[in-house]
């Protein structure tokens, strides 16, 4: 097992990575060094204070690499500092060596664990210098002290907040491209289902039947555009962020994200191939609130393509929903066998996490009478809540 010690210091850098240079490091750069000569200048009673002004104005471009290189900016600084300090026999007492502090602070914002420890190494032994030229008074000590302790903790709270924000982002996007796939699925792949179906038909009547024949062609013109215009729909949803961040209007909110609906169940119905789809509707339906109706369709769908397309000699399916004051339950059944060689796919759990999203369940087995069937249980609580 990995010690905690060693866990830090093998420790990567801050995520997500700072930005390694902007025009506010030029004028921060330019004011520490203006504070500095004007600070020198009014303070005349400040011992060796040209000296000081030299090496802090020397000293102030590692504010530009305190992102990049923050334990290496830190560590000039200091040995910088601690050399005129020893040479002097005194610290600076310039209130411009405070921006120092801003070193400490992007060390334990952005550094390596090895830069972590690198940079309270160097605290301590700051605060350890003190003790040099003799005992200094105890409020001092306290005060430097709580100062280093403050700033450290600043970079290390800000620098938690950004990699927790971080995380929550990759989240995010990881539900996102969850829900993209599940989309994609299940609305490309029942009418790519029905157009291979078709094709099929089409295929076997060609030659005895062409009006058939022409009739099919219609039918899989039919479910194309259907599928061209569901992927439209899909694609644009992804581009809303870059259209808004690039200042051009945004699609009405009806044409980026279409919700499916209850309504949409008798389309499942409405098709002339094989197998028959009946649908039935109980309760009160249309009350469902429109991501509940729109799950509902979505795994009716998912039920009925897997009918087509794995049901050996599926000759119906019916679908049933039933709304009532416990939830809604539905069930997709069809009267074929399953393909013995056919690959589990994503689809069935698309439709269990569909489901669980609402606090629901989605089953699917061998129906008791013979078939195949796909039942899920919607609670109304799950949905509420």
């Amino acid at each position: 097992m990995t010690s905690p010690a060693s866990a830090l210091w093998h420790a990567p850098a801050a995520a997500p990575p700072p930005p390694r240079r902007v025009w506010r490091d030029w004028v921060l750069v330019g004011l520490v060094m203006a504070l500095a000569l004007v600070e020198v200048a009014l303070r005349t009673d400040v011992p060796w204070r040209w000296l000081w002004a030299v090496v802090l104005v020397a000293l102030a471009p590692t504010l530009l690499w305190r992102r990049t290189r923050p334990f290496t900016m830190l560590a000039i600084a200091f040995g910088a500092g601690t050399a005129v300090s020893l040479a002097t026999g005194g610290d600076s007492q310039l209130f411009t060596t405070a921006y120092f502090l801003v070193l400490v602070y992007a060390t334990f914002r952005w550094g390596s664990g090895r830069a972590l420890i690198g940079g309270a190494a160097l605290v301590v032994a700051g605060v350890l210098l003190e003790y040099v030229g003799g005992a200094p008074p105890l409020g001092d000590v306290i005060g430097g002290v709580a100062v280093a302790t403050l700033t450290c903790t600043l970079g290390v709270a800000f620098r938690w907040r950004a990699g927790s924000r971080a995380r929550e982002l990759d989240r995010a996007r990881l539900l996102e491209r969850e829900q993209l796939a599940r989309d994609l699925h299940d609305t490309v792949a029942h009418h790519v289902s029905a157009i291979a179906i078709q094709a099929q038909a089409g295929t076997a009547v060609a030659r005895a039947d062409p009006a058939a024949a022409a009739e099919v062609l219609r039918v899989i013109e039919i479910e194309a555009s259907r599928t061209l215009d569901e992927m439209r729909a899909i694609v644009r949803v992804l581009r809303r962020p870059d259209s808004a961040a690039s200042g051009r209007d945004a699609a009405p909110a009806a044409d980026l994200a279409p919700l499916p609906g209850i309504a949409d169940l008798r389309a499942l119905a409405a098709g002339d191939g094989s197998p028959v789809v009946d649908v039935q509707l109980e309760g009160d339906v249309d009350a469902l609130p429109p991501v509940v109706a729109a799950t509902v369709f979505r795994l009716a769908q998912e039920g009925v393509t897997n009918a087509r397309r794995h049901a050996r000699g599926a000759t119906r399916v019916d679908v049933r929903v039933l709304a009532d004051a416990d939830g809604v339950r539905l069930s997709v059944q069809n009267d074929g066998e399953p393909e013995a060689s056919a690959q589990p796919g994503f689809g069935l759990t698309g439709m269990a996490e569909r489901a669980a999203l609402l606090g629901g369940t989605c089953q699917a087995g061998p129906a008791p009478r013979g078939g195949w069937a796909v039942t899920a249980n919607l609670p109304r609580a799950g949905w509420s809540s």
